[in-house]
């Protein structure tokens, strides 16, 4: 992976963990909102996954915000 696409991926999970945390919830709160596994919020927050538009749908949609939100950073 090239770095400025690690600094993406870097930049996209800081911003799902300040969203998170603005709506007090926990990754396994949001996680089960969203219906996907536990660690996997994690992971995407640590930057250690790249996820799919399909989970991204999916959390926008837990977080009640539209996906644009998410990648304004």
């Amino acid at each position: 992976m090239e770095n400025e696409e690690k600094i993406f991926i870097k930049n996209f999970g800081e911003k799902l963990k300040k969203l998170r945390l603005e709506k007090n919830l926990s990754q396994e709160m949001l996680a089960n909102d969203a219906n996907i596994p536990i660690n996997q919020i994690g992971r995407i927050e640590r930057a250690e996954i790249s996820t799919s538009l399909t989970t991204i749908y999916k959390i926008t949609k837990a977080l009640d915000i539209k996906i644009t939100v998410l990648f304004d950073f």
